[in-house]
C-alpha cells in the first residue's frame, strides 16, 4: 500500500552574519532549533547562506570586487568539514531534515569556490552536496560551475527531496532530472537581488519559477530566500557609494510554499525576515498526475532521451590510485558525500 508523508515544513527568510562563518553557523543552528520546536520536520535555508552573497559583482567592477572575493574565499567552507558537521549535529539533535546553502571552497584549489546546497537528514547524515551547475551572469566572477554528481533526489523521512539553487530553477532539464528520480518535495533556494532592470520584480519572478516547477511536476516547492541586512549595505557602502540605493529596492525576496497545483500555500514572506510554516500532504501529488505525469504516462520517451552525466569532474586523474587505495583523491572536494558521516 502506498503511504505518503504528511508533515510540517519551515522556510527561513533572513540574512547571514555577513562573511562571518562561525556566527552564521550558530545562527543556522539556532533557527534549526526554533523550526523544530514549532513542529517542523524539514527546514530550508537560502542560497549561499554561509556566509553571504557576492553583491559586489553586481554593484562594482571586477577590480574593485577582487578584495571582496578574497574575503569570501576566506569565509568559505570545505565539505565535509567542522562547520557543516556542527549543523548536521543540530539536525540530528532536533530530528529535522535541513537544506542549507554555502560557499564551498575547493579543498585543493583555494581560489575556486562553488555555490553549494547541502542536504542533511534528520539523523544528521550528509545526504548530498549539490554545486550550482551554472553561475548566473555576474556570479561567474565568483563561482566555478558544478557537476551533476549530486544532482539527486534523496530519500528522507518526509519523502523524496530534491533542491536547486536560484537560477537553476529555470533550467528545464535540471528540474526534469529531479522529477524523473521521483521528487515530491523540492527546495528552491534564492538570494534577494534588487540589482535588476527597473521593470523586474524579483519576488514575483521567484514565485513564478516555483509555480512552474510545482505545476509541471505536480510536486511541493519550498522557497527560501535571503534578505539584505543593514550590515550588508553598510559593508558595501565603504567601497561602493551607490550600495544603499542599489540594494534597497522592495519586492526582492520571496519565501513560501507552493502546492502541486502551482498555487501559494498560506502567507508567503515578502522582504520581511522570519520563518514561514506550512502543513504538506504528499498524497496531494497523486490526483493531478492522472492528467499530466510528465515523468510517466504523459510523455514520449521513445521520442525524447535525456542523458545526465553524473561523473564527478576532477582536475586530474592519477593512474596509481587503484594501486594505493589509501591515497587521497586528486580533488577531494568533488568526491560524493552520500555516505559521509558528520
Amino acid at each position: 500500500m502506498l503511504e505518503l508523508a504528511q508533515f510540517k515544513a519551515a522556510t527561513v527568510q533572513t540574512s547571514p552574519v555577513f562573511l562571518d562563518t562561525d556566527a552564521t553557523v550558530d545562527k543556522v543552528c539556532s533557527l534549526i532549533g526554533e523550526a523544530a520546536r514549532n513542529g517542523a520536520q524539514l527546514v530550508a535555508f537560502p542560497e549561499v547562506f554561509i556566509a553571504g552573497y557576492p553583491y559586489w559583482s553586481w554593484i562594482g567592477d571586477p577590480i574593485k570586487g577582487s578584495p571582496w572575493f578574497e574575503k569570501l574565499a576566506r569565509s568559505a567552507i570545505e565539505i565535509p568539514g567542522p562547520e557543516i558537521a556542527k549543523i548536521a549535529q543540530a539536525a540530528a539533535r532536533h530530528r529535522i531534515n535541513v537544506v542549507v546553502g554555502a560557499n564551498e571552497r575547493n579543498r585543493h584549489g583555494i581560489g575556486t569556490l562553488y555555490n553549494t546546497l547541502i542536504t542533511i537528514s534528520d539523523e544528521g547524515r550528509i545526504l548530498g552536496r549539490h554545486r550550482k551547475l551554472v553561475p548566473t551572469w555576474a556570479e561567474k566572477l565568483t563561482w566555478a560551475p558544478g557537476d551533476a554528481s549530486a544532482l539527486r533526489v534523496h530519500q528522507t523521512s518526509i519523502g523524496p527531496l530534491g533542491s536547486l539553487a536560484c537560477g537553476e530553477n529555470t533550467n528545464t532539464l535540471a528540474r526534469f532530472s529531479l522529477l524523473a528520480q521521483g521528487e515530491l518535495v523540492h527546495v528552491a533556494s534564492y538570494i534577494a537581488l534588487p540589482v535588476a532592470p527597473p521593470d523586474y520584480d524579483m519576488a514575483e519572478a521567484i514565485k513564478v519559477r516555483a509555480a512552474a516547477h510545482s505545476f509541471e511536476g505536480k510536486v511541493f516547492t519550498i522557497v527560501s530566500c535571503s534578505t539584505i541586512s543593514e550590515e550588508i549595505i553598510q559593508a558595501m557602502e565603504a567601497d561602493f557609494p551607490e550600495s544603499r540605493e542599489l540594494l534597497s529596492r522592495p519586492n526582492s525576496a520571496f519565501s513560501g510554499f507552493l502546492g502541486p497545483d502551482g498555487r501559494v500555500i498560506g502567507q508567503p514572506l515578502i522582504d520581511e525576515e522570519g520563518i514561514a510554516y506550512a502543513d504538506l500532504d504528499l498524497s496531494r501529488c497523486i490526483q493531478p498526475r492522472q492528467m499530466h505525469d510528465i515523468t510517466g504516462h504523459y510523455n514520449r520517451f521513445d521520442i525524447f532521451d535525456l542523458r545526465v552525466n553524473r561523473r564527478p569532474q576532477q582536475s586530474a586523474r592519477f593512474d596509481d590510485e587503484d594501486l594505493n587505495p589509501a591515497a587521497p583523491a586528486a580533488e577531494p572536494g568533488t568526491e560524493p558525500t552520500q555516505e559521509t558521516q558528520p
